[in-house]
Formats: structure tokens, C-alpha cells, sequence
């Protein structure tokens, strides 16, 4: 199996979610050949540029394969009052969620090795660096951690959507109820789970 991981959103808006969703490659590429099929999309599947129709399309498809997905999970309000209002910056709320994505995952395992991608696009490529050569410290010989460019890679793309619809209902978007209304199903059966960043160390 793999971790895809993406986010979505940023402490200017509010909230910020981390997605870490496990698949294994070849039933991420199965769900992006019969999305694509069915909806006719081109280019990168993105959760900000497609509809609420297809978004619950493309969540039914990754229930129906088996996948599942820890989604982390910070808002601006609650982590500005535990630090006293000093905000935190972006990086350092991104770094702490992907810890706690993964870290949720890591009980489950079972000690079966399995990787972690990590999408590419948010920060400098020396930033991210060191942010996969940590998690990869973390990891230890219980998997390799990478970074993909999104485009390039079909798990990060759904990885992307799940973050999306959790940062729209987070940050009260105004189509927060509706996004709410497609993820409960998979909320009620724990195929997306989510853990709340209390504070940051």
C-alpha cells in the first residue's frame, strides 16, 4: 500500500487540512480511469476545480475500492488561542500536520512496509526536502518517503479532493453544507478519519 498525501487551505483562511490516503497505485489509477471515463475530465483532478456532483462521484469510487484516508485537521481560532495569539506560521502548521497524518496511519500498519508521496507543489523543493527527510527519519525501514509532482501522480490528485472537501467544511465555505453532506457517509463508516492538531510542539 501507499500514502498519498496532500492539503488544502492555510491558517489566511482559516484552516488547514492534511490528507493522507492509503491506496496502493494500481486501484488510484483504476479510480482516475473510470472518473476520467464518466466525466470526461482532462488535465490534473483538482478538488477546487471540479463540482459537487463529481466530487461525490470520485469519493463513491474511492469508498466502493476500498480506500481510506486520515485527514489532519488545524483551525486558525483554536491553535492562535492555545499560542497565546502569536499565529504559527504556515510551514510549521503543514510540517505538524503531515506528523500527525502519518502518524495516525502507523499503528495500523501492521508492520507492513509502505510508502509515503508526498505532493511537491506548496513549498521551495529545499523546504520540502527536509520536510520528507524527516518523515522519512520517522519512517525508518518501515517505509520510503518521496515527493511527486501532483500532475504526475493519480493518488495525490484524490488525496487533493479529500483535503479539499474537509478544508471547505472547516473553514464554513459556502458550500461547507453540502461538502458536509457528501463526506458523512464516509465519516460514519471511518473510511476517512480525521485528527485534530491540538497544538504545535
Amino acid at each position: 500500500m501507499t500514502i498519498y498525501c496532500d492539503e488544502s487551505g492555510g491558517f489566511n483562511a482559516g484552516a488547514m487540512t492534511f490528507a493522507a490516503v492509503m491506496l496502493t497505485p494500481e486501484t488510484a489509477a483504476a479510480i482516475h480511469e473510470r472518473f476520467r471515463a464518466v466525466t470526461g475530465l482532462r488535465g490534473e483532478l483538482k478538488g477546487s476545480r471540479i463540482s459537487l456532483t463529481e466530487r461525490a462521484y470520485l469519493l463513491e469510487l474511492f469508498d466502493r475500492a476500498g480506500g481510506r484516508a486520515w485527514v489532519a485537521v488545524a483551525r486558525r481560532s483554536e491553535l492562535e488561542a492555545e499560542s497565546g495569539g502569536a499565529p504559527p506560521t504556515d510551514l510549521a502548521i503543514y510540517a505538524a500536520l503531515l506528523d500527525l497524518a502519518i502518524a495516525s496511519w502507523l499503528p495500523e500498519t501492521g508492520g507492513v512496509c509502505t510508502d509515503v508521496v508526498i505532493d511537491d507543489g506548496r513549498y521551495d523543493p529545499a523546504i520540502l526536502e527536509r520536510v520528507r527527510a524527516t518523515i522519512q527519519k520517522g519512517l525508518a525501514g518501515w517505509g520510503k518517503a518521496s515527493l511527486a509532482d501532483s500532475r504526475r501522480s493519480e493518488g495525490v490528485q484524490i488525496a487533493d479532493v479529500i483535503a479539499n472537501s474537509l478544508f471547505n467544511i472547516e473553514a464554513g465555505s459556502p458550500r461547507a453544507a453540502r461538502m458536509a453532506t457528501i463526506v458523512a457517509p464516509l465519516l460514519a463508516s471511518n473510511t476517512i478519519r480525521i485528527a485534530r492538531l491540538a497544538h504545535l510542539v
